[in-house]
């Protein structure tokens, strides 16, 4: 028999969390929404305080030594879902090592692991980023044209990053170069670059559609030099795979996909749980039977908006399950994120289109959640990008026959 129950340790776990998403997050949503380029200071000092009293979860290989599965990537998906629906943004401010973290523990070598990690645990508030896209290469990582140039014992990075999550308050961030344009993809590494590091300009901040409490920013390399080590996975002279290679650093994106779905999924529930009030507040009941025939146009509406959560959110739990497993999940990873990329934004312009005038007005949130969830079916990876990884995987092509 299929059991589709959460343990109860993560019952225990999201009950907790979404109590203080609704008291600590809910009533400062609104304030760094409209203040885009504020520092909530006092909610990082507390996620900084909470985040160094338990096991941060970085998206990587899994440093645990005991035997069997863990629930680590499950317990993470339903954090991310609960704190999400307190507020995306917020969410994505936590300092936390996050992506430039993952990118770490996915590719570095031990020793990077232990060093570069224990950094963003200790002293202030910290955080690391990880920077792939530059102005002519969003969708296609392969197309990447910041170089990185030995020079002795020391890395010589050139180039631009835009759209870097988290860039102004990063401490650190993972930086995709190539080595050599000539070999593509297989000249593609991974660089862990400091701030304060000369030669690393943070250019500008992005003013943004949505969740504005996390900056976003561009960045510019001008003869930026780092040293050899930084270079992640070991020496270049080591095969691509375990040298922060293309290959192993795509790999960080099976563990942190689901993630992002599970940001999605947190805010389109704040959206279904706002219009089912806003129904029952109107009269309008929703009955849960056999059959939709008898609801009122709104109830049925919704129903079908709440069939669509669960699907995405099932997908969501399969793909971070399969990696608790050990198992691989890069199929169902891009399944979730790509369902949940579409279902998210359904579902909130779908709750929009019940409501009607009451949902676009600034008093609520629910407009707010409408343009935070359109970054969901864009970051690490396009919607479009997931389901042509989807088509290759199923159908057995590769990747220049499908393009």
């Amino acid at each position: 028999m299929i059991d589709f129950e959460m343990s109860t340790q993560i019952e225990n776990a999201r009950q907790m969390i979404h109590m203080m998403a609704e008291q600590t997050m809910r009533p400062i949503a609104r304030e760094y929404d409209e203040r885009e380029h504020a520092d909530p200071t006092e909610w990082h000092e507390m996620m900084w305080s909470v985040a160094k009293g338990s096991e941060v979860t970085f998206g990587g290989k899994s440093e645990k030594k005991d035997k069997g599965p863990s629930e680590r990537f499950l317990t993470s998906a339903v954090t991310i879902e609960e704190l999400s629906w307190g507020d995306a943004g917020l969410y994505l401010s936590i300092p936390n090592p996050g992506l430039g973290g993952a990118a770490v523990a996915a590719a570095g070598t031990p020793e990077q692991r232990k060093r570069f990690l224990a950094r963003f645990q200790e002293g202030k508030p910290k955080w690391a980023a990880m920077a792939i896209t530059e102005p002519g290469c969003g969708s296609d990582p392969s197309l990447v044209r910041t170089t990185a140039t030995r020079d002795g014992d020391q890395w010589v990075l050139n180039g631009e990053k835009i759209f870097v999550t988290t860039g102004c308050r990063a401490d650190g961030v993972v930086v995709w170069a190539t080595i050599d344009r000539a070999a593509g993809r297989a000249g593609i590494k991974s660089f862990l670059v400091l701030k304060g590091t000369p030669g690393f300009i943070v250019a500008h901040k992005e003013k943004k559609l949505g969740i504005r409490a996390d900056d976003t920013a561009a960045y510019v390399f001008q003869d930026c030099r780092i040293p050899r080590d930084h270079l992640l996975g070991g020496d270049e002279d080591i095969p691509t795979e375990s040298s922060g290679g293309f290959r192993g650093v795509m790999k960080t994106f099976n563990m942190t996909r689901p993630m992002v779905a599970a940001i999605g999924l947190g805010m389109a529930e704040a959206a279904l749980d706002f219009t089912r009030d806003a129904l029952r507040a109107a009269g309008v009941e929703v009955h849960y039977g056999p059959s939709l025939q008898g609801q009122p146009a709104a109830a049925e509406r919704f129903i079908r908006l709440e069939a669509l959560f669960e699907a995405a959110r099932l997908a969501t739990l399969r793909a971070s399950w399969l990696a608790d497993q050990g198992q691989t999940n890069n199929l169902e990873a891009s399944i979730a994120k790509a369902k949940a990329g579409a279902a998210v934004r359904a579902i909130t312009q779908g709750c929009i289109e019940i409501l009607g005038p009451m949902a676009v007005s600034r008093d609520h949130l629910l407009e707010k959640w409408f343009r935070d969830v359109r970054i969901t079916d864009i970051y690490e990876g396009t919607g479009e990008i997931q389901r042509l990884i989807i088509a290759r995987t199923l159908l057995g092509y590769s990747r220049n026959e499908l393009k």
